[in-house]
């Protein structure tokens, strides 16, 4: 008596859950992008985090279909019926935690004339600093990224507040310097306006 055999090919595939949890897992990486401190620099211009995150969530849409029409294959050749009925809701909340991400990013942009520069000189191995500078009514605020050689910034290095609406790094009042292990970022201010909080940052593009 012979033993039943597999469809050929069938036993090597993934099934249909490993595909809908890849599809979903890249939605979740979309949704998390959204609200992150992603930045991004391309042949050296500036992709905000929010539009960075709208290419994540590009790709993670096209992979989601992907996984989802070959989770539905899957499912019927293994004679497994479709996906749960959960997917679909799911994912449809993952997309919506995406976009507000995205849309929250470029509105505060917006709201706030944010302006991106690129530092020179470059440092070790080509690590590169990116100040986002912005200004809401008297109030003006930077960020510091540490861009390496991925081109990605996962997150701020330091942060600082002036005074006045003044934009130091726009203005040229600040200092940036390299050593063999990083780099430090000071931000001076004027006596009439002057860095209220923070005033620097330490580069480290580890990645």
């Amino acid at each position: 008596m012979t033993e039943p055999r597999a469809h050929p090919g069938l036993e090597l595939s993934p099934g249909p859950g490993a595909l809908t949890a890849a599809g979903l897992g890249s939605l979740a990486t979309a949704a998390l992008a959204g609200w992150s401190d992603l930045l991004m620099v391309v042949g050296g211009h500036v992709v905000p985090g929010w539009g960075a995150s709208a290419v994540v969530l590009g790709l993670a849409l096209v992979l989601w279909w992907i996984f989802l029409r070959a989770a539905r294959r899957e499912a019927a050749l293994r004679l497994a019926g479709t996906p749960a009925g959960w997917v679909r809701p799911v994912s449809h909340v993952l997309i919506v935690v995406a976009v507000s991400g995205i849309a929250w990013g470029a509105l505060a942009d917006l709201t706030w004339t944010a302006r991106y520069h690129v530092l020179r000189p470059t440092g070790p191995g080509g690590c590169t600093v990116v100040v986002r500078e912005s200004t809401f009514l008297q109030a003006s605020g930077g960020q510091a990224y540490a861009v390496g050689r991925s081109g990605l910034a996962l997150g701020e290095a330091g942060s600082w507040t002036v005074d006045d609406g003044y934009r130091p790094v726009e203005r040229g009042t600040y200092e940036l310097t390299w050593r063999r292990d990083g780099g430090r970022l000071d931000i001076e201010g004027t006596q009439t306006d002057p860095v209220i909080s923070g005033g620097g940052a330490d580069i480290d593009c580890w990645w």
